[in-house]
């Protein structure tokens, strides 16, 4: 079943490991949205963009959604990478690891800053968009 994530393209972390799930996606079961599309909303209405701009988003085909924590160990177990990834869904582990992406998420620029030289990265779409898989505004649509 195809997982939809549904990504801030300006957090260069953010935007790195989409680059790194869909290097590693070679039979096509994710497919990666940028939340700051031009035609984002049109395409999704169902998809709060300023919600999905706080929490990572993952629609399944079926109409389920996840989020957080678990869409990132989805989309790693999907690609069939990062097994450990399973331990942070421990029902105790769990509730730290979700306060711990909480902050990540309210705090992704300057983390990014910090580890990457970079607060908010512009051209991180494009660098995603190159693959034939990503949306935006000229790719593939679902």
């Amino acid at each position: 079943m195809k997982l939809t994530l549904f990504f801030d393209s300006y957090c260069p972390l953010c935007a790195a490991e989409m680059k790194m799930l869909q290097d590693f996606d070679l039979e096509g079961k994710l497919i990666f949205e940028d939340i700051h599309a031009k035609d984002f909303e049109l395409r999704y209405p169902k998809i709060d963009p300023v919600k999905a701009d706080k929490i990572l988003h993952g629609l399944y085909e079926d109409g389920s959604m996840i989020y957080g924590l678990d869409v990132t160990y989805q989309a790693w177990r999907t690609v069939g990478r990062k097994p450990w990834l399973a331990l942070l869904r421990w029902p105790i582990i769990r509730w730290f690891a979700d306060i711990a992406y909480r902050f990540f998420a309210q705090n992704r620029y300057s983390i990014s800053w910090i580890l990457t030289g970079q607060k908010r990265c512009s051209a991180c779409a494009t660098k995603i968009s190159e693959k034939p898989n990503v949306t935006g505004s000229d790719v593939r649509k679902f």
